[in-house]
């Protein structure tokens, strides 16, 4: 009986768990899901690029909720997401910021090399480029996430670094994010709703293993 009522409780943490964090999500994304529900994304994008970086901490808010389930078990998803939002906003936003920059550089010029002889050289590496830069920021992220006075900078290098040496577990991240913005387009109420928490701690459990020789580092850095 002791059994299954630690094992009714455990399962009731998770839904909670999960359900909160979606919702803190959805607050911290509002502004960009607003135009991207609203909006003809084909022709919205430049909005949404501007408005990426306020999502960034949002982020990094979900990433907290799930780092402090891991190590001790904490069910104060609104406090810890609070926290970690208003710590790494400056840095979060930075990194988004940057990132969606890039990204909008390398979308422009993949677009002009379109059906140009050019293209069947430089568009694969733009494209390549664009996933460095993905998966890049969402191993910033997670870092940030528990280091939010870490050095934007420093987070790069070793995001960088360490997500190009771990390919495998962030190929999977990638494949993941790119499920879970197909499920957003098609079923947005389940995406947000349900699915958006699980696939996210696949990408933050996956980015943590990668990021673990320069988390520690990154906790002495200060700005």
């Amino acid at each position: 009986m002791r059994l299954r009522h630690d094992t009714i409780g455990t399962a009731f943490d998770i839904l909670y768990l999960g359900l909160a964090t979606n919702l803190m999500l959805v607050l911290g994304a509002a502004p960009v899901l607003a135009v991207a529900f609203a909006t003809d994304t084909s022709r919205s994008w430049p909005l949404l690029a501007l408005l990426a970086p306020v999502a960034a901490p949002g982020l990094c808010g979900v990433f907290a909720v799930f780092a402090g389930y891991s190590e001790t078990r904490s069910t104060a998803v609104v406090a810890t997401f609070a926290r970690a939002w208003r710590a790494s906003f400056r840095r979060a936003a930075t990194l988004g910021a940057l990132a969606a920059a890039v990204l909008v550089v390398l979308g422009v010029d993949a677009r002009a090399a379109w059906g140009r002889p050019v293209g069947a050289v430089a568009i694969p590496v733009l494209v390549t480029g664009m996933v460095l830069v993905v998966a890049a920021a969402l191993h910033g992220l997670a870092a940030l996430a528990e280091r939010p006075s870490a050095r934007v900078r420093d987070v790069l290098r070793a995001s960088v670094y360490l997500g190009v040496r771990h390919w495998p577990l962030t190929l999977l991240s990638l494949v993941v994010l790119a499920l879970l913005l197909t499920l957003l387009a098609a079923r947005p109420a389940v995406a947000l709703g349900l699915a958006a928490a699980p696939l996210l701690y696949v990408i933050w459990a996956n980015s943590r293993y990668a990021l673990r020789a320069a988390l520690e580092p990154l906790r002495s850095n200060r700005t």
